[in-house]
């Protein structure tokens, strides 16, 4: 059985799957979903910090390199756009704008892109990795609710 939240733990710090692939692997082991949720949450949220302090600096040191620097800049282009459409959209609200960015379980906008939007716009740590954590718990109940069935059951009455 902790193999199989050990399994969990690191997909859900994966980037692009996150969290939103670990909690459908959960369901697939047959682990009880509370503990998966809070597994994946705490796995997902591993890497922030890391991806906040340092993400940043390393893709503009690499953008230069042969081998790695056209990856290195389409990096930091996607999180310059992630930036740039969080604060068009956000003007004053981007801390709810960044909460709901990471919320929405779809590929690209969970905690990794999210945080590195937060660094490249300057949003201060503490305020960063506070709304990615909002967003994270919000897409893991989203995530949750479609692998428990919750919406297969409630299309199935209408």
């Amino acid at each position: 059985m902790f193999k199989k939240y050990l399994i969990v733990f690191l997909v859900s710090m994966v980037p692009l799957i996150e969290l939103r692939g670990a909690i459908p692997i959960s369901q697939g082991f047959q682990l009880p979903l509370v503990e998966s949720y809070i597994v994946s949450v705490i796995g997902n949220m591993v890497p922030v910090p890391i991806i906040y302090l340092f993400a940043r600096k390393v893709l503009e040191w690499g953008c230069d390199k042969k081998y790695i620097g056209k990856f290195f800049t389409y990096c930091i282009e996607k999180g310059h756009r992630g930036g740039a459409k969080l604060k068009e959209k956000a003007g004053s609200g981007l801390f709810v704008a960044l909460m709901i960015f990471v919320g929405i379980p779809l590929p690209g906008t969970g905690a990794w892109t999210g945080t590195l939007a937060a660094s490249f716009l300057d949003m201060g740590f503490k305020k960063s990795v506070i709304a990615v954590l909002l967003g994270v718990v919000m897409a893991g109940v989203i995530m949750g609710l479609i692998s428990a069935g919750f919406f297969t059951a409630l299309f199935s009455i209408f």
